[in-house]
């Protein structure tokens, strides 16, 4: 077949408009995006495991003979199957199935699956696992390795394995420097051994076009013209003596770097790395009030309505007083205030624009946008952010992240950035000290909060989950109020997650910083930016689950104040290694940047970042924290390419890469 690795993805045999539809979920549109869809893991499946040897939080295939099945009705219906073989017995659970597959397998003798093994009820089991019926005894497994790729709701592993098999089989264009043999043989190598060197020659081609990606903006930035900020304001002597205390020294020197910034005619583009707690927003008012003082406006984009509020309340705070309006605009307010805050905007009334993505909305129109101001900015795409730029022709931006990024993820995915680092806290902060308990202490803690309490101090008490689960085994939210509520009536208790409307959280949590409430039990919704200087006690339910740079983020909720505070880790026993060395890091240390490396070195730079979630870069094949070796190679390479004759192999071969590798949108920039 002749095959158009750009065209629709509807050449494929099997592959008609519904599961187009589901492919286009994962962003698979075109035959080479699926070739490029690779596997994150390979199963092994060449040998059946006796079931008496199977240890829980293990993968395994086993075989045996089906010895009944039955519907369990509960809080969820579930199908059940035990399972023996020579050694013993375990059983198999469905919580999503049909009449068709009950009947197919209550037809069957046998079954072989494949499925990681817990324990629930105290009986070895496994969840959902892949499996195929017998009428006799199964054959031997096949040697291969079993490939597992990232899917979607509606697209099964063995529906998306059967797709790109087929997409492996077809005979794919013969083109200079285009890596297709090599993903070919990422969806079936041969041996593990095989995978990484696979892997580290696509990771240098996609770092290297992304490297050039990020050179290419820089340089276009360098070509732009942005008004020149080059009064200081005189102002920022009263703001300075009206907070009541001095900047530390670090704030001081990143407060320098960006007035530096701001006085140039280039449009500034800086990111502002500090520590949960170090003072970036202060840093940023300043950056706002030069911004005033030279006749333009200043934005403030936030990830969440939360945060939103708490911005608009600090820079009401500081900045009102010297008579500067500052304006919220987020998508829960009435109709009426939006209308007014547009308004405002437009006239240029309100100086201060702070916001969610709201501020994205074609209808918001400012009157001289000059500087944009953007938080906890891995929590937004490039397109976002260059949207909210574009309402001002070229503003500067100043970018804030409380979450400590690993030197090597700042070289490369900020290589079109101006990097500062506040690397200290304010005076007075009293340090948290980390505990880890165990669930079988949980008692003892809960007696120690109401004690805690009762001396007038507040707690968070944060769960992964806000229901229970017959799938998860972790503690939920709701369950833990209701255990908290009868543990302590005396105390006032109330429950944060997700999915309440953005007016209830924002008012919830102010409730809770006019000491209105006690204890606060909350999903992880509270990671960002909620300041309550009376809360001291923070308590982390099944704390293995999370990753070091989000317990870090939790952690920094309490120790905003000059009380001493504590952080309880609380975790299941039966920790993998993994877990022990993130919570035992936790324990002994409080620096965001170490443990941003011991996260990136656990878990990869999509979790520690959360770009795998909210859209902004993240890598198909490379992983920075295995290819880190690898950049001063692609760095040299990537300047070489640069610098070729615009009619020579070099640019060809950039070209290619920036095909394969680069956002459409930047495929063609003059780099």
């Amino acid at each position: 077949m002749a095959l158009d690795p750009k065209g629709p993805i509807t050449q494929l045999h099997g592959v008609g408009p519904q599961l187009a539809q589901t492919l286009a979920k994962l962003g698979l549109h075109r035959p080479i995006d699926l070739l490029m869809h690779l596997p994150f893991r390979y199963q092994d499946r060449s040998q059946v495991r006796p079931i008496a040897s199977l240890n829980p939080g293990s993968e395994a295939l086993i075989s045996g003979q089906i010895i009944s099945t039955r519907v369990i009705f509960g809080r969820q219906r579930s199908l059940e199957l035990v399972v023996r073989d020579t050694s013993g017995e375990i059983r198999l659970r469905f919580f999503h199935f049909s009449k068709f597959q009950q009947a197919a397998i209550e037809r069957s003798d046998y079954i072989q699956a494949f499925g990681s093994v817990r324990f629930y009820g105290n009986k070895l089991t496994m969840s959902h696992p892949e499996y195929q019926t017998f009428g006799d005894e199964p054959p031997a497994p096949t040697p291969d390795l079993t490939p597992v790729y990232p899917t979607t709701q509606g697209l099964g592993q063995q529906r998306l394995r059967k797709l790109c098999k087929q997409i492996c089989a077809l005979p794919w264009p013969d083109v200079a420097g285009a890596p297709y043999a090599t993903l070919q043989a990422l969806h079936a190598p041969s041996n593990l051994e095989a995978v990484p060197a696979l892997q580290e020659q696509l990771a240098i081609d996609e770092l290297s076009a992304f490297y050039v990606l990020m050179k290419g903006r820089a340089l276009k930035r360098n070509q732009e013209r942005a008004t020149a900020l080059t009064e200081s304001s005189p102002l920022a002597a009263q703001l300075t003596a009206n907070l009541g205390f001095t900047l530390t020294a670090a704030q001081q020197r990143v407060a320098d770097e960006i007035a530096t910034d701001l006085a140039k005619p280039l449009p500034m583009l800086r990111l502002v790395q500090g520590d949960v707690g170090s003072g970036k927003t202060i840093v940023a008012a300043f950056a706002a009030l030069r911004a005033i003082h030279n006749g333009g406006q200043a934005a403030l984009m936030a990830p969440t309505e939360l945060l939103a509020e708490q911005h608009a309340q600090n820079f009401r705070q500081w900045l009102e007083p010297l008579g500067i309006r500052c304006a919220l605009l987020t998508g829960q307010m009435s109709a009426k205030q939006q209308r007014e805050g547009l308004a405002e905007v437009a006239d240029g009334t309100a100086q201060v624009v702070i916001g969610t993505h709201a501020l994205f909305q074609e209808r918001v129109t400012f009157h001289r946008l000059v500087l944009v101001i953007i938080d906890e900015q891995h929590r937004f795409g490039v397109h976002q952010r260059m949207s909210l730029q574009g309402k001002g022709g070229h503003p500067h931006q100043l970018v804030m992240t409380a979450t400590p990024i690993p030197r090597t993820l700042t070289m490369t995915l900020y290589a079109d950035m101006d990097v500062s680092i506040i690397d200290e806290l304010p005076r007075g902060r009293q340090p948290i000290t980390t505990h880890t308990v165990s669930q079988d202490n949980r008692p003892k803690l809960v007696e120690r909060l109401h004690r805690v309490l009762q001396s007038r101090q507040q707690a968070f008490w944060v769960c992964t989950l806000i229901e229970d689960s017959d799938e998860i085994d972790a503690q939920s939210a709701e369950s833990t109020l209701a255990a908290l509520t009868q543990a302590l009536p005396e105390h006032r208790i109330a429950l944060l997650h997700g999915r309440m409307k953005g007016d209830e959280k924002v008012a919830l949590m102010q409730a809770f910083k006019r000491h209105e409430i006690d204890l606060l039990v909350a999903t992880t919704v509270v990671e960002v930016g909620v300041d309550v200087p009376n809360a001291t006690q923070m308590i982390i339910e099944n704390a293995e689950r999370l990753g070091l740079a989000q317990l870090h983020q939790l952690r920094g909720r309490v120790g905003r104040g000059n009380l001493a505070s504590r952080c309880f880790l609380l975790f299941k026993p039966g920790l993998s290694a993994a877990a022990k060395h993130r919570l035992n890091a936790m324990r002994e240390s409080q620096d965001g940047f170490y443990l941003a490396e011991q996260d990136l070195k656990l878990r990869g730079p999509g979790d520690i970042l959360g770009t795998r979630q909210a859209g902004e870069e993240s890598f198909r094949i490379a992983d920075l924290s295995v290819h880190a070796h690898l950049m001063p190679r692609v760095m040299q390479r990537s300047e070489a390419l640069m610098a070729a004759d615009e009619h020579s192999a070099g640019a060809a071969e950039l070209q290619q890469l920036l095909e394969m590798w680069a956002p459409a949108d930047d495929r063609h920039l003059n780099v």
